[in-house]
């Protein structure tokens, strides 16, 4: 039984996230995994790294596979690319050891959320970027970044009611880079909760916007209040650019 990890790219907006859902044919997972049935003949559940939100994109997601088939890596990768819709693409495959596990061997991720910050909207981006019209306050904005550094219970930054789990996190890097009109967020850490990048950047417009004060960070980190923070952005500016092992 060979396992078999796949580096993938994928436009999410025409998509209902990553995971399958029932019979959905709306989903990543569901038409990679409709195209391995064809591949090997075998009916096949993949393991992602973790979900992505519906409308959410992915530069380097990363998903493993067991299977008997004895086609080449290289094979494979001309047969996925050949029969999967144009927007998802396979980037790599790898030949893993048995033991590989595409989420619990995970030890970090990058995100990227871009903002498109101009009194004009674009046309070309508007599937792959938040429009904020109003002039930010970069200042403030990193300074919230600066204390969401570090490692935190991130519950009251995340869609989660309650917990089983942990919901402590640490992130290692917020950084934001502007290039013409167009703002790049990038976060680097050992994990993410649910939709926690989505609220932390709605959290941290607001305060750019002047919406929020900036100590609303240090309200939400201690009391862990979900409505203290600011709206989730919306998905379509939020990818996954590298998952860490």
């Amino acid at each position: 039984m060979r396992n078999i990890k796949l580096t993938i790219e994928y436009d999410g907006k025409r998509y209902l996230g990553w995971q399958r859902l029932g019979d959905s044919e709306k989903t990543i997972q569901g038409k990679i995994e409709s195209v391995i049935a064809q591949m090997t003949g075998e009916k096949i559940e993949i393991i992602g790294s973790g979900r992505t939100d519906a409308g959410a994109h992915a530069h380097g997601q990363v998903a493993n596979f067991k299977t008997n088939s004895e086609m080449a890596r290289n094979e494979m990768l001309t047969f996925f690319n050949r029969y999967l819709p144009s927007d998802i693409v396979v980037k790599k495959v790898e030949e893993m050891p048995e033991r590989f596990h595409a989420r619990y061997n995970v030890k970090g991720k990058q995100y990227s959320y871009y903002v498109w910050n101009d009194p004009i909207p674009t046309a070309f981006e508007r599937y792959h970027s938040f429009y904020v019209p109003d002039k930010l306050d970069m200042e403030k904005m990193n300074e919230a970044c600066e204390k969401l550094i570090g490692k935190h219970d991130f519950i009251g930054f995340s869609a989660l009611k309650k917990s089983k789990k942990s919901t402590t996190r640490t992130i290692e890097k917020i950084s934001i880079e502007r290039e013409g009109s167009m703002l790049r967020f990038t976060f680097v850490g050992n994990g993410f909760l649910h939709k926690m990048v989505r609220i932390l950047m709605g959290t941290i417009l607001e305060i750019g916007l002047g919406k929020l004060p900036v100590t609303v960070i240090d309200d939400v980190l201690e009391n862990k209040v979900r409505e203290a923070a600011g709206e989730t952005a919306p998905a379509q500016g939020l990818f996954l650019d590298e998952v860490f092992y």
